[in-house]
């Protein structure tokens, strides 16, 4: 195997790569190795933690200009810290990569010389990258969207491994993302070009992984299987595992009938609980909203420094008297979420799940479960 590369292309391929590889791999040493791979195409590289698979390819050439030459076709395995660490280092424009005898990788950049021990290319995982089940494409626009807006409110804890997951839904020509760690949900759907009907659990930094990496692409093919989800896009394919158990029954949470609104600014509304929120050190960020027909007031006590509130000046209420807590942070992020300039809260009790919306898009919603204070 032998090829000389341009430099830049080589570190944006080793770097995506190894966002999939756990140098601490225990359970496969072997996995904190690239696998790199010279065929028609270009130079594949391939990085592995069993949970997450990513192969980007360097092609020969793109519009016409030469990436890489003097080439040799065949495969190795190198570790992926140390030829990333090169590759960041060395100044040069190009670098010359050769296999020796099948155990030692000759990499030179001017006059930089390293000799790299390298590892057969069998001894690597047998890892499936070829898309199977059902397949639907989605803008990056779309994709984003899904994630932005959903991923946040997913479990952070490995208890419920199914609550570490984005639950996929397709029926009716709508696709739709939910994600809840049982004390706030997040759900967002985009309308379809066919009557695709799937569910699937993917782990959410898996998707928002495969979301980092999508910058700069218009488009990304999914296909889902029994046991995975593949995402296709530019040069590079993503492969996760699916999270096996059936996700939480999460249609009947959003209230149907609520009993109070409130619209207010969102920028405003959320400077205001940070202000106040600087107080909350023993309560775990929780803040109390009083609201009323001619005052909306967000307040915290803490029985160690004290106490603080603040007024808004402009808002719409309907409804008679609230007192509710909740988690700012939950909120904050709910907020963020939905992008918008104004924002609408629909409230059912002051100990019933509230909804958080945009209102001016039906197709997000955000759910946050109050906390109870006495």
């Amino acid at each position: 195997m032998r090829f000389i590369i341009k430099r830049d292309e080589l570190l944006k391929g080793l770097l995506i790569a190894g966002r999939a590889v756990n140098s601490k791999s225990a359970a496969n040493p072997v996995l904190s190795n690239f696998k790199l791979e010279l065929a028609d195409e270009g130079l594949f590289i391939t990085g592995s933690n069993y949970e997450l698979t990513i192969r980007t390819c360097i092609p020969y050439s793109r519009d016409d200009v030469e990436i890489i030459r003097n080439v040799k076709q065949g495969s190795t395995l190198v570790n992926a810290k140390i030829i990333s660490d090169m590759a960041r280092k060395i100044d040069t424009d190009e670098i010359s990569f050769e296999v020796i005898d099948s155990t030692i990788a000759v990499i030179t950049a001017g006059k930089i010389k390293y000799n790299l021990n390298c590892i057969r290319a069998e001894e690597y995982a047998d890892i499936d990258l070829e898309p199977t089940g059902i397949q639907i494409s989605l803008s990056k626009v779309e994709f984003s969207s899904l994630v932005s807006q959903t991923a946040f409110a997913a479990s952070l804890k490995e208890q419920r491994p199914i609550l570490t997951a984005i639950n996929l839904e397709a029926s009716d020509g709508y696709l739709t993302a939910t994600a809840t760690d049982s004390a706030r949900l997040a759900k967002k759907t985009i309308s379809i070009s066919t009557d695709l009907k799937f569910t699937a659990n993917v782990p959410a930094k898996m998707m928002v992984e495969v979301d980092h990496l999508l910058e700069g692409s218009e488009s990304v093919k999914v296909a889902l299987s029994d046991k995975k989800a593949l995402f296709s896009f530019e040069n590079t394919v993503i492969a996760t595992r699916l999270i096996a158990g059936e996700y939480p029954n999460t249609k009947n949470i959003v209230p149907r009938i609520t009993n109070y609104s409130l619209e207010v600014n969102a920028a405003d509304f959320m400077k205001a609980i940070d202000r106040v929120n600087i107080l909350s050190l023993d309560r775990e960020n929780v803040v109390d909203l009083l609201l009323s027909e001619d005052n909306v007031e967000i307040s915290v006590k803490s029985s160690q420094v004290g106490s603080a509130s603040e007024k808004m000046d402009v808002f719409k209420f309907e409804g008679n008297n609230l007192q509710i807590s909740f988690n700012s942070e939950f909120v904050l992020s709910a907020i963020k979420a939905l992008n918008s300039e104004d924002v609408t809260f629909l409230f059912v009790g002051e100990m019933k799940p509230f909804i958080i919306k945009n209102p001016a898009d039906e197709s997000v919603v955000q759910i946050v479960t109050p906390v109870r204070t006495y």
